[in-house]
């Protein structure tokens, strides 16, 4: 990934360095495991986890001649631990030490983007309990339908950023697998109990059935799981932008001094946070299709999947840390006009407020097909200028059925801020 959308918190995990690091991890482990069951000579292990380095520049020189980058690091470590160093990844086939990495990186990164999911939700709790009754439009299909808040708003796509978070939690845990099952998985060279052992000792998992690499649809969960969060903040990013249309004009990015909008129009304050989430995502589905064509590898295992795996894993992952960390910028700099929103709300003179006004006549007695007829009859009368609690008042049938303080309770938005009250209180409480 470029390093405009690459954070160095998330970078150090997808390094060649921390890669072989966790390889080495993976080596050593096993090393110690095989010497405590006996199958190599104990001090082999000790000189294993004692001596045993690498060095990049090296593995890659080795890399030109082997044209096989496992071998190289394999090569290069056991230089440095001297005649035990034969011992190094001994019956283990080069999936073993790359997958069972893998998973370790895996780890790390996950619990970074679990982290950025964290603070972007307390950002958004902050702003729901600041907005829980700043009234605004309720918009389907684009119209004006019914009265919300902005706080209402904030907490579906909270809702939504939760549910992609147990999304991301189950996939993450899934793919911890340790793999040491040999050529083609059928532990010819090691026993099940090596593989047990290291898993406990790395904190992964094994892997039940194996071919020659760990199934690659555990990753295609995973990135699926991304994409999913990718949606979540794609969706929320939608609607900050149309909010922030010169039309509607309810919400600002945050603008710092000194910031500009156009090379060539002064005045633009333009949605660019929203608008390059928006870009994201789309990165971030496309790695989802990516990890889906890994899965059918052929026979036992292929490569296939190697090349598209050294992009995507560390792409998916810093794309998605990046996009968690602007969207909680976003949020908490995020200017919004409670009066704008009043104003757009009052642009369809009080329609807004036309299905409590037909719920107020049913419970008076009327049919809801005549409620209706009159309700949708008064607002479609509307003039420029007019207000539709003004025609209710002013019309004889409703006014005999509705008192006057009944049609001005409806239209005062009091219902709705207590009821979007009750139940954000409810949905923060539980999350």
């Amino acid at each position: 990934m470029i390093d405009r959308y690459t954070r160095d918190e998330m970078k150090q995990y997808w390094t060649q360095d921390f890669k072989f690091q966790c390889m080495l991890e993976v080596e050593q482990s096993v090393a110690e495991v095989q010497a405590e069951l006996n199958i190599i000579p104990k001090q082999a292990a000790i000189d294993i986890r004692k001596k045993s380095k690498f060095k990049i520049d090296e593995i890659l020189e080795i890399e030109k001649t082997t044209r096989h980058d496992v071998i190289a690091f394999v090569t290069n470590v056991a230089s440095y631990v001297g005649k035990n160093g034969r011992y190094v990844h001994y019956g283990l086939t080069s999936s073993d030490a790359l997958d069972t990495a893998l998973s370790l990186q895996i780890k790390q990164a996950s619990l970074l983007i679990l982290k950025d999911i964290k603070n972007l939700k307390a950002s958004i709790k902050k702003q729901i309990r600041k907005h829980k009754t700043t009234l605004c439009t309720g918009r389907t299909h684009g119209m004006h339908a019914e009265p919300t808040s902005f706080g209402q708003k904030l907490a579906g796509h909270l809702a939504e950023i939760s549910r992609c978070e147990e999304r991301f939690i189950r996939a993450y845990q899934q793919i911890l697998i340790c793999k040491l099952s040999g050529a083609v998985g059928t532990y010819s060279s090691l026993s099940p109990k090596v593989e047990s052992k290291v898993a406990r000792k790395l904190k992964l998992k094994t892997e039940n059935i194996a071919t020659q690499v760990v199934p690659r649809d555990r990753h295609a969960e995973l990135f699926t799981a991304m994409a999913f969060m990718g949606n979540a903040l794609e969706r929320l990013s939608v609607e900050l932008r149309h909010l922030q249309r010169t039309e509607v004009y309810e919400v600002l990015e945050g603008f710092k001094k000194g910031q500009k909008g156009s090379s060539a129009m002064p005045h633009k304050k333009n949605p660019i946070s929203a608008e390059n989430l928006t870009g994201l995502s789309r990165l971030l589905r496309s790695y989802a299709n990516a990890a889906m064509e890994n899965v059918p590898l052929w026979h036992e295992r292929d490569i296939s999947h190697s090349s598209v795996e050294r992009v995507i894993f560390p792409d998916a992952f810093i794309v998605l840390d990046y996009a968690l960390n602007r969207m909680k910028d976003l949020i908490d700099g995020i200017v919004v006009d409670p009066k704008r929103m009043i104003e757009n709300m009052n642009l369809s003179q009080g329609q807004l407020f036309s299905s409590h006004v037909l719920l107020a006549l049913v419970e008076k007695g009327l049919s809801r097909e005549e409620a209706y007829k009159k309700v949708q009859s008064l607002s479609h009368s509307l003039k420029p200028g007019e207000h539709l609690e003004d025609l209710c008042l002013k019309d004889h049938e409703l006014s005999a059925l509705l008192t006057k303080k009944e049609i001005k309770d409806i239209f005062s938005g009091v219902r709705h801020k207590k009821n979007i009250t009750q139940n954000l209180d409810r949905f923060l409480k539980e999350n």
